[in-house]
């Protein structure tokens, strides 16, 4: 598989975009869900300006901990306040987006990967759960957040989630699978620069601040 990279942006909106640069196409990319003024999902979408969609943040990944669910007051998760979000995620997929969700690590010791496997391809893939936080829309895909705090402890982990979301995409092929990953800048990554050039991820976004 070939890597293909992308520069991230952070805008003062806090809004984030990520511009790809690959020798076929330009892959343009947002970051959706921490900023109350960036208008809703659908909205984000209608503008027809983005390949890709990720909504942020899914927190505490890691730790032995159940993953989270944070967007910043649009809606709450787990009151079934973002089951509405399903709509507007089949909307941006209509429009010919991927929509991915993306993660944060949750700090401490890494175990149960499985179980966070598990529990990603249920709530918000191609699995079954009766409590899936967007609803019943499917996404395209993970993104392993911005990573500016991954340390040496858990690129292992990260690994090996990669390696177990690819497992279940082989087992259930309805759909391509993206997995990207924003690194800590710069290239390769001081932890997880090994990781990246496994083939296991669809994209990698370099953090550039502003």
């Amino acid at each position: 598989m070939a890597l293909k990279s992308a520069m991230l942006l952070m805008l003062i909106s806090s809004v984030s975009i990520a511009v790809g640069m690959d020798s076929n196409e330009n892959i343009v990319a947002i970051y959706w869900g921490q900023n109350g003024k960036e208008g809703t999902l659908g909205e984000a979408c209608a503008t027809g300006n983005y390949d890709y969609v990720i909504i942020a943040f899914v927190q505490s990944v890691g730790n032995g901990q159940t993953p989270m669910m944070n967007l910043g007051g649009h809606c709450e998760p787990y009151s079934d306040g973002c089951s509405g979000l399903s709509s507007d995620i089949k909307y941006c997929q209509a429009k010919g987006m991927k929509v991915l969700v993306s993660l944060v690590e949750g700090g401490g010791s890494y175990r149960n990967v499985s179980e966070v496997a598990s529990y990603l391809w249920n709530n918000f893939l191609g699995g079954v759960s009766s409590s899936r936080p967007l609803g019943p829309a499917v996404l395209d895909g993970i993104d392993f957040g911005i990573q500016y705090e991954i340390e040496a402890r858990s690129k292992q982990y990260w690994r090996d989630l990669a390696k177990i979301l690819r497992g279940y995409h082989i087992t259930n092929q309805d759909q391509k699978l993206y997995i990207t990953i924003a690194p800590q800048y710069p290239f390769p990554d001081l932890w997880i620069g090994n990781s990246l050039l496994t083939g296991l991820f669809d994209f990698v976004w370099f953090p550039i601040l502003y």
